[in-house]
């Protein structure tokens, strides 16, 4: 038994080298080769994944151990770890508008943004809030690994394969939501847009269902259009700013399903007005750098808000 271990951890360790020289090559060679930096990002990102996701299973196992409900914060815990190694891996970074502080004071909320690329990963370990957690099919509860981090971490699962329609397949996260007083984060545009300008795509109503029967506010949060810094159809991965704006809660209290569709559109509407806007800011940060010597790849032109995009692209 100890020699197989033994030559398991060898051939892990030899692995990691491997994986770590590679990656340091790709990152010398990014100086002559924008295909490299993009290379040499994404391994350094699959590695941080990698390692934050056990690093997640251990803070988990020892926040319900330590009882109460400590460990309500495991993911939390897990992103903001997430946060400063692909910081210090890959120079990319989201920032934070959060004037009045409603990530720190809203709970439980239902968070909802705008979803993008898989980069969204590090968005959210940017901004994620204590006492949250993310949402997932209630299938996923089984699966090894995954599933035990999940459930020990305080996932919501939704519970869709059982439910008729989107009001139903949120009762049980509403319930959890109440109980456990554990906000949650969505993005309702139910997948990644890989947008190249400010836009939104339709949103679906399952947030804000689950919002209506947890009693709890919806808290828009607004990311910038990033498709200057990360563009994986376009080999695009450069190191950089990206703003978040939170704004203003909007409440459900006294709603019903009736007014979900309502609350839909005014949370969408809300986040159209300041998408435009933050992505100028983030395009002027990349500006910014570029005339420090590091050549970005920009444009901040504008057109007509059409009510799905703010025409600031590339």
């Amino acid at each position: 038994m100890f020699a197989i271990v033994s030559a398991v951890s060898s051939a892990i360790s030899w692995f990691l080298v491997r994986y770590i020289v590679v990656t340091a090559m790709f990152y010398l060679l990014s100086y002559v080769s924008p295909l490299a930096g993009f290379v040499a990002r994404v391994l350094a990102s699959i590695m941080a994944l990698i390692g934050c996701a056990l690093y997640g299973v251990s803070a988990s196992i020892v926040l319900r151990l330590s009882g109460g409900d400590r460990w309500q914060i495991s993911q939390w815990a897990t992103a903001r770890a997430f946060k400063y190694i692909m910081a210090l891996l890959t120079g990319l970074t989201f920032e934070v508008d959060d004037p009045k502080n409603v990530l720190g004071t809203a709970r439980p909320a239902v968070f909802v943004g705008n979803h993008q690329t898989e980069l969204d990963v590090l968005m959210l370990g940017c901004m994620f809030p204590p006492y949250c957690s993310v949402t997932a099919k209630r299938q996923l509860r089984s699966y090894p690994f995954l599933g035990w981090f999940m459930s020990l971490s305080g996932t919501i699962f939704i519970d869709r394969a059982n439910s008729k329609d989107a009001r139903s397949a949120m009762s049980g996260a509403a319930n959890a939501i109440q109980s456990q007083r554990q906000s949650v984060y969505m993005f309702p545009e139910g997948t990644r847009s890989y947008a190249q300008s400010a836009m939104l795509l339709p949103f679906k109503k399952g947030a804000f269902h689950l919002a209506v029967q947890a009693g709890s506010p919806v808290v828009p949060v607004v990311v910038a259009n990033y498709s200057h810094l990360y563009a994986p159809a376009k080999f695009r991965f450069l190191p950089g700013r990206i703003p978040i704006k939170v704004l203003d809660p909007i409440p459900t209290t006294g709603l019903t399903s009736d007014d979900v569709s309502a609350l839909t559109e005014r949370v969408r509407d809300a986040m159209l007005q300041e998408i435009g806007p933050l992505t100028l800011k983030g395009r002027a940060w990349a500006l910014a750098t570029a005339s420090k010597g590091k050549p970005i790849p920009v444009s901040a032109s504008t057109s007509t808000n059409t009510g799905t995009s703010t025409g600031v692209s590339l």
